[in-house]
């Protein structure tokens, strides 16, 4: 979620870390020489929001900013916008100074850009939408010009609200999103037409149109969302606990619950609804599991880890909290603290669930094209 920022506030150049420990299991997430890592800041600019999508590829992790509020032509008018960047970790790898570098680049139809994922041969970004512009999902290549494209920008002729965060589901492609209505309590969006929901989205084949379907309601600000490894369990947060530009409720959802995924008629359903975990601080934002089942989260003081029975576990804490996160090269976590990126090294056989189903795609393709060719080399010869 985009959350309100005072710009002309400084933070502190480097907040403060640490561990905290709930139950004994928390060693096998941390191994054993845990640490730190500031590898970005930027004191004016709140850059590192949401998103936090690694490209294994590329070495680069793109982040969308926080809501960027600025003077409009008119004396009382403010303008909003979000910033997409690209940050460079090779200089971190080489640790020639440590640093990673960033570069902002156009966003182009993604208005109000927030949650993303790795999707295809680039990154799958949600859209808020502002003013006219739609809020949607929108498919951007991970290379220069960082071309974009709408992939879906309404449910079935009716505009979305502020879509927040995406997934894809790996058995059949399709992409799982949640649509709170952030965008208009904030200012940017016109008041809802839709309940605030989850969707299903199957892109159509050969460029046709898809199908869209809505899979789970009763939520007061659906956010993050994610599988387990198997993907026969669905994780969404709800941050009904902050409202607008931050007015807290703290009698609303600060949660995260979990639902079976289960195939009905050929199609996968939600159902078995159940309170996974409450966060007390902060709020639960985006939302990871990794190759083992661990279910991570971004609250208001770090990441909070729980066993895949709900026990909590552990808090990677980081003074200001993170908003979203993602997992890079085994053993490592991205951690976006607004103003800050922090590589985290835990346990080096901690591998994000998300990376590990993205490989083993990779690996079936390259098993389908190795066949393929030679079929087609069988038959000329």
């Amino acid at each position: 979620m985009s959350s309100s920022s005072d710009q002309s506030a400084h933070p502190p150049s480097k907040p403060a870390t640490g561990w905290k420990w709930h139950h004994k299991d928390f060693a096998q997430v941390l191994g054993a020489e845990p640490a730190f890592q500031l590898v970005l800041s930027s004191p004016d600019t709140p850059f590192a929001h949401e998103a936090g999508v690694y490209v294994a590829a590329d070495d680069a992790l793109f982040v969308t900013s926080n809501r960027l509020i600025r003077d409009g032509p008119g004396s009382s008018e403010k303008t909003q916008s979000v910033q997409i960047s690209r940050i460079d970790l090779s200089p971190v790898r080489r640790q020639d100074s440590g640093l990673a570098t960033r570069a902002d680049i156009p966003c182009g139809p993604i208005h109000m850009a927030n949650g993303g994922v790795n999707y295809r041969d680039g990154i799958l970004f949600c859209a808020q939408g502002s003013g006219a512009a739609p809020s949607g999902l929108f498919y951007m290549s991970r290379r220069a010009p960082f071309g974009a494209e709408p992939v879906v920008t309404s449910y079935r002729g009716v505009p979305f609200n502020s879509v927040n965060d995406v997934v894809v589901r790996t058995r059949d492609g399709s992409i799982w999103f949640t649509d709170p209505a952030y965008g208009h309590e904030q200012g940017y969006k016109a008041a809802p037409s839709l309940p605030s929901q989850v969707y299903r989205y199957v892109p159509g084949e050969s460029g046709g149109s898809g199908s869209i379907t809505a899979v789970a309601d009763g939520f007061g600000h659906p956010n993050g969302l994610c599988f387990s490894p198997d993907e026969r369990t669905l994780y969404v947060t709800d941050t009904d606990k902050v409202h607008g530009a931050g007015h807290v409720r703290p009698d609303r959802p600060s949660s995260i619950y979990a639902f079976d995924v289960r195939v009905r008629h050929g199609q996968p359903i939600v159902c078995n609804r159940r309170l996974f975990a409450f966060v007390e601080t902060g709020i639960p934002d985006g939302i990871k599991c990794d190759t083992d089942g661990r279910v991570y989260s971004g609250c208001g003081d770090g990441i909070h880890v729980w066993s895949e029975g709900g026990v909590p576990l552990g808090r990677i804490q980081i003074a200001g909290g993170v908003a979203n996160f993602c997992f890079g090269r085994r053993g490592e976590i991205w951690a976006l603290n607004e103003h800050h990126v922090w590589r985290v090294a835990i346990a080096s056989s901690i591998r994000g669930a998300l990376l590990a189903d993205l490989s083993t795609q990779a690996k079936s393709r390259k098993r389908f094209m190795s066949v393929v060719r030679k079929a087609v080399r069988s038959m000329f010869c």
